[in-house]
């Protein structure tokens, strides 16, 4: 008989790992002690050294579903012995500890409780907030680690009888599930003066009838209407302020989502995962599946599908049966309502009733949201159900990533581990200001974690990089494009060079100008230029952003000149006779006297000019719209290539577009559809990509390949690009778990930053 102290890291707090951990000592029959500490589990157990060996590696392969197992030690113990029998200890309040500790995250409903809300015989019987170990909600209640009711907002519902019964039973699925409740001791629904089923019912009236009705989710509310009433829908995009931006669908049920759209093997796993993502899918035809209203998804093939994440939903669906616009809670461009009274003073103007409830939110998570490009998993919104799972980064001394403006996040890392918090949203004012910084805090103070540098984006115009500069902590800034490759380089472990190929709208360079179309010879220390697209000028700033014709123009009028020449006034003339005469004269001035013209390569900025070439929208009311237009344009088309150029500019090879954009307006007057030209204009990229990726290796570029930026969330152009890429016989990474887009800067930050400290030691 020997005694060994274990101790165990990862995600082990708030998955059922202590009952698991009972479970397993008592089948080897040894004795001991399991406990919560600070953010990992750790205990002691007395028996046979056999047995416990293999105790050792159960924990490590036989883990709970939830379970992330990092790393298990075993030490020698003082004990020799302990009394018959093993306990699940709780965590002492004052616990202490400098360890980096991790935060669960939320879980979807399992089907054991699925199953026992529609059984009439259950106790929990329609019970909105049903949970076990194995789901339920984590880190949007969770105050403080280690993980306790007590230090989560569930601490101000006591335990009836039958749930404390069931939170002692080691034999009992919600042993130790702290956020356990049911009818008589746990939350309850509220609906005006209205309680428990009769709230609930009130609601599926309200949304049956074509209303808007505010629902109390996981992570903050969310508004809910029918997706198939094209009119509640179009009220809910005029009174949201969300005039063109797609809106995610909830179904019943995988066999409701394939009725709707085309559903793949991996697609299916992450829509059925507990993380329960919104998951971007390619639309059935209206013929052959049920009607969705047009407004949900305006002009697209595609359309965001996700299954119920709670017992709630659920009950809204079954009372329905009908697919949900299951939204944010918030106007357009704000942050996600938490708090009761601030949804209620938020949303008075959208929603027709308030579905709401008396348990707490601590942290605000939106949906996340994920798509597909055969078997490559692209994030695009990286929040509920995945955040903040820790990610592997090489950092030791603890750091701080704050992002850039859009699709802001922020990552902390130390100990080997980035912490890559949930979706904020676009940095443009004060409210999602406060809404960084409050996630930031209690990301700090979960995590343990208290940054000693803090890494920023070079633009000084960013909200982030002001609060950066405003703290009294040594700062490295990080050239934009460069962090979105070295996002994807630290997520796959590339551990020396690499060729980074970045796409996005704008970022700004060393140089002090606007960077989007870049090819970096990289490591995550540093960088140097060997590729990009031709500049052209965005006529006022920020205006051309808003407005793809202004782009288009700038273009036409304004391209780098690398020897081709522009497209002429008379073939340019069937796309400018269509716009405002008075405009066009302005930005014909501005570009001609280069007054508020700044110039920027930028690979989103040309796919602007491109969709507004073909007309398919010369205003914007969300990033990247005309983009994913465009995409939609194209279709499953065939096409043949447009013109295009590369061409050495001061020892880089550059991508000059001019001749792609004539020879687009050309084939267009000619009469060949815009579904042919879009398609022709992805494969042009793609086509060109290769071509200076083939440039930049024969010049001695490494051979394996990151991607980044928020152009290749455009499943088109990544899997032309990856495919081309491939066949030059070039190693393509592309990021899975992190965002590709600005969403995950702060990851990219974070790993650039503990890179250049690793050097310095």
């Amino acid at each position: 008989m020997t005694t060994r102290h274990f101790h165990v890291d990862g995600v082990v707090q708030g998955v059922g790992f202590r009952p698991f951990v009972y479970r397993t000592a008592a089948e080897l029959g040894l004795d001991g002690w399991v406990a919560n500490v600070n953010g990992h589990v750790e205990g002691e157990v007395c028996g046979p050294p056999r047995a416990i060996e293999e105790f050792a590696a159960r924990l490590r392969t036989d883990a709970p579903t939830l379970a992330r197992v990092r790393r298990v030690l075993l030490a020698e113990s003082n004990r020799s012995a302990y009394r018959r029998g093993f306990e699940v200890r709780h965590s002492a309040p004052d616990d202490a500890g400098t360890a980096v500790r991790e935060v669960p995250p939320d879980a979807a409903i399992c089907d054991a409780c699925l199953h026992e809300l529609n059984d009439p015989r259950d106790r929990r019987h329609r019970y909105p907030f049903i949970n076990c170990t194995d789901c339920g909600p984590r880190a949007t209640i969770i105050e403080d680690l280690p993980y306790d009711r007590v230090r989560t907002t569930m601490r101000r519902f006591p335990l009836c009888t039958a749930c404390a019964a069931e939170y002692a039973d080691p034999g009992n699925r919600r042993f130790h599930a702290e956020p356990v409740a049911c009818p008589a001791c746990g939350p309850r629904l509220a609906w005006e003066d209205l309680r428990g089923e009769e709230a609930l019912q009130a609601a599926v009236e309200a949304v049956g009838a074509g209303r808007i009705v505010a629902v109390k989710g996981l992570g903050g509310y969310q508004l809910v209407c029918d997706a198939t009433d094209a009119r509640a829908v179009a009220e809910l995009r005029l009174r949201k302020h969300r005039l063109a931006k797609p809106f995610a669908v909830m179904v019943r049920d995988v066999a409701a989502a394939m009725r709707l759209a085309r559903v793949g093997a991996t697609e299916l796993d992450a829509l059925a995962s507990p993380e329960r993502p919104v998951v971007l899918l390619a639309r059935r035809p209206s013929r052959a599946a049920p009607p969705l209203a047009p407004e949900v998804h305006p002009g697209l093939r595609r359309v965001g599908l996700f299954l119920p994440t709670t017992g709630l939903h659920h009950l809204l669906l079954d009372a329905l049966a009908r697919p949900l616009v299951v939204t944010s809670g918030n106007l357009s461009d704000e942050p996600i309502a938490v708090h009761d009274s601030d949804a209620r003073a938020t949303l008075a103007g959208v929603a027709d009733g308030f579905l709401t409830h008396d348990r707490p939110i601590r942290s605000r998570y939106d949906d996340s949201v994920v798509q597909f490009a055969g078997r490559i998993r692209i994030t695009v919104r990286r929040a509920r159900g995945l955040a903040p799972a820790a990610l592997p980064l090489a950092a030791h001394r603890p750091l701080a990533g704050v992002g850039a403006h859009l699709k802001h996040t922020v990552t902390l890392a130390a100990d080997g581990r980035a912490h890559l918090g949930p979706h904020t949203g676009d940095l443009a004012d004060l409210a999602t200001h406060d809404a960084f910084l409050a996630s930031y805090d209690h990301l700090r103070h979960l995590t343990g974690i208290e940054p000693q540098v803090l890494a920023h984006d070079l633009h000084p115009g960013y909200l982030s990089t002001q609060w950066a500069r405003a703290q009294p902590l040594p700062r490295i800034p990080v050239q934009h494009h460069h962090a979105h490759v070295a996002a994807c380089a630290a997520e796959h472990g590339v551990r020396g060079p690499f060729l980074g190929i970045a796409y996005d709208g704008l970022g700004l360079g060393d140089d002090g100008t606007l960077w989007g179309g870049e090819l970096l010879v990289a490591t995550l220390t540093g960088y140097r230029r060997v590729g990009r697209f031709a500049t052209a000028p965005l006529p006022g700033g920020d205006a051309a952003v808003r407005h793809p014709s202004r782009t288009a123009l700038g273009h036409l009028l304004g391209t780098e000149a690398l020897g081709s020449p522009r497209p002429s006034p008379s073939l340019a003339r069937a796309f400018t006779e269509r716009l405002d005469p008075g405009e066009t004269a302005a930005v014909r001035a501005m570009v001609a006297r280069n007054v508020n013209c700044p110039r920027a390569s930028s690979a989103g900025r040309l796919f602007d000019a491109a969709a507004s070439l073909l007309g398919l929208t010369d205003r914007v009311s969300y990033e990247g719209e005309a983009a994913v237009l465009l995409e939609a344009a194209a279709g499953d088309e065939h096409a043949v290539p447009l013109a295009h150029r590369v061409v050495r500019v001061d020892g880089v090879w550059v991508y000059d577009s001019a001749p792609t954009l004539t020879d687009l307006l050309r084939r267009r007057l000619d009469g060949e559809p815009v579904a042919r030209l879009a398609a022709a204009f992805h494969l042009t990229l793609a086509v060109v990509t290769a071509d200076l990726a083939a440039r930049a290796v024969t010049d001695g570029a490494p051979r394996t390949v990151c991607l980044g930026g928020g152009c290749f969330v455009n499943r088109r152009l990544l899997t032309e690009v990856k495919r081309r890429l491939q066949a030059q016989g070039l190693r393509v990474l592309v990021g899975g778990q992190v965002p590709v887009g600005d969403g995950g800067i702060s990851y990219g930050q974070a790993a650039v930053a503990a890179a250049r400290l690793a050097g310095e030691e």
